[in-house]
This record gives structure tokens, sequence and C-alpha cells, in this order.
């Protein structure tokens, strides 16, 4: 017989972490390349994980989200942006929005 080599549970799930930090830190590495470098913040959304906002040196912004906040805040400490702890002042200030968030916006005000 072939000697088979037993992956205890907790080995999976952390194997697993590394590839999700790996990925997230690489989505985040091309989202600052295509706009010139990013800066962002990580939010706790409860059982759902963590939400990465990310906004570029141009004003382009996106977001991501982790299974929980440690692999979001491992994934930001990987990919090297600047990390805020709050999203306020001048860093959202540095969003830039278009008529698209603005109706979006004015529709969620009126009920559309």
């Amino acid at each position: 017989m072939a000697d088979t080599q037993q992956v205890e549970p907790d080995q999976k799930a952390d194997k697993r972490a590394e590839r999700k930090v790996a990925r997230l830190a690489r989505q985040i590495a091309a989202f600052a390349k295509a706009h010139g470098g990013a800066e962002g913040q990580v939010a706790y959304i409860g059982e759902r994980g963590a939400r990465i906002v990310l906004v570029g040196e141009d004003g382009g912004w996106g977001d991501l989200v982790a299974p929980s906040y440690e692999i979001a805040e491992q994934a930001v400490a990987h990919s090297g942006i600047t990390v805020h702890e709050s999203f306020d002042g001048e860093f959202a200030a540095k969003v830039t929005t278009g008529s698209y968030e603005w109706k979006r916006m004015a529709g969620i005000q009126i009920g559309g």
C-alpha cells in the first residue's frame, strides 16, 4: 500500500485561508496598478466577513469582500497599500463619483 499523508481539517482551512489572502492581495495589487496606486479601508460586515474598500489615486473606487476580518487585514498587508482606520476625511474625498452613482443615490432617497 502506498503511504498517504493525512491532512488535518485545521491545516486544510489554513491552506484555504492562505490561498484566499493571496488571491485578494493580487486583486488589490491589480486595482492599484490600474489606478496609479490605491489606499484602502477594512470594515467588518458581520457573518459575511469584511469589506475592503479601495480608492485609486485617480479617484476610481471598488471593493472586495473577504470571508473574515483577519483574511482582509492580511490581504491588504500583503498588497502593500496604505490602510485607513475609517472611511472619512481626506480619504473619502479622493473618491470620484459619476452620474451613475448620483442617480442611484437620488433613487434611493425618493424610493426608486
